[in-house]
């Protein structure tokens, strides 16, 4: 019986084990290359711009963009060859277009977060504008606040089901001319700017109940209309992404339809339906025109009634304001902003934590 020994392999001069090439002669680029390239790219255009007396910010980060494009790019044709070049180029592309994206939202939340947190406190949350005069300096948003999430539930309560009820006869019912109508309708009333719809609910209040009846009620009402599209369509694409093969597999067990869609369908979709219901609350919880017709713009205590005089929301509130002016209007405003961010916040942690709790468990 014999047995073979593998020798080590040997380099080119056969003294001794292969060594590895360099990474940089292997023909691809180190993992630190990328980020080093963009920190020389900032560097060099700090330096550009601060010899030619126009150093900025913004200038900064457009001209570092462009330069670690271009150097990525040469540097990589270098090393690697042509095709990854361009996908390293096309990669950095990106990551500007998302940079670019965020820019705005982080511009937005910082300059909210640094001029709202001078007066946001505990008692700027606890009372009301009830006898403050606008330069005095107290009074707080609590009843902003109650208005806010007063009126926001009602409208919830009103469009969820309606527009997800709509969105189910859709996808599993619907057929023929009823369908298509209904679809566009839901899609002109998508694009009706939110001043419509306060004027639609200040012409019905009036034939209901006469003129200079404004309530919490009728603002329910017009953010109701602006929600019920956003949950159709939101809804509707997500019951579509659910598969067949589950229902049909349900309906060859016998189980009708109805149940089909309540037991299978709905939980399936849940992550999706919540995340839908969300972005239409978020959609209509910022709107200030249909509020000050229709909830009112000069309450200033605190008023749970929905059905009974008129109530303050937090757009509103920013608004009237911002329209007096001053600094100590203007500080309440930062804040009231910051407390509704912080809201929006809390409704879609919520969502998740809803979604979450509801959405079929898998096995493993």
């Amino acid at each position: 019986m014999t047995t073979t020994t593998r020798t080590p392999s040997t380099g080119a001069s056969g003294d001794g084990p292969a060594q590895r090439q360099p990474r940089l002669l292997s023909g691809s680029l180190p993992r630190f290359a990328p980020p080093a390239v963009l920190v020389a790219a900032a560097l060099a255009s700090a330096g550009v711009l601060a010899a030619l007396g126009a150093f900025s910010w913004p200038g900064t980060a457009v001209l570092t963009a462009v330069l670690y494009i271009v150097a990525i790019g040469a540097l990589s044709t270098a090393v690697e060859n042509g095709r990854k070049a361009k996908d390293r180029m096309v990669t950095g592309i990106v990551y500007v277009c998302f940079a670019l994206a965020m820019l705005p939202l982080v511009s937005l939340l910082s300059t909210v977060l640094i001029n709202g947190l001078e007066r946001l406190d505990g008692y700027f949350l606890t009372v009301s504008m009830n006898g403050v005069t606008p330069s005095m300096d107290a009074g707080g948003v609590y009843h902003a606040i109650v208005g806010t999430v007063a009126i926001t539930l009602l409208a919830a309560v009103i469009s969820i089901p309606i527009g997800l009820f709509t969105a189910i006869y859709l996808v599993e019912y619907g057929k023929g001319r009823l369908a298509k109508g209904i679809t566009f309708f839901v899609d002109v009333m998508t694009g009706i700017p939110s001043i419509v719809a306060g004027l639609f609910v200040v012409a019905l209040w009036m034939m209901l109940f006469g003129p200079g009846e404004t309530n919490g009620a009728a603002g329910a009402v017009a953010l109701a209309v602006l929600m019920i599209p956003v949950v159709v369509r939101s809804s509707e694409e997500m019951l579509r992404l659910v598969p067949n093969e589950l229902r049909e597999a349900s309906y060859a067990l016998g189980v009708p339809k109805w149940l089909t869609i309540v037991k299978v369908v709905l939980p399936t979709a849940i992550a999706g339906l919540t995340t839908g219901i969300m972005l239409a609350l978020a959609r209509v919880i910022g709107e200030t025109a249909p509020l000050v017709l229709t909830a009112g713009s000069s309450a200033v205590a605190i008023n749970w009634n929905l059905f009974d005089g008129q109530m303050m929301s937090l757009p509103v509130f920013i608004y009237a304001q911002v329209r007096m002016g001053g600094a100590i209007n203007m500080e309440r405003a930062w804040a009231a902003a910051l407390t509704l961010i912080v809201i929006v916040m809390l409704l879609f942690l919520a969502a998740r934590l809803i979604s979450r709790f509801f959405a079929p468990k898998l096995g493993r």
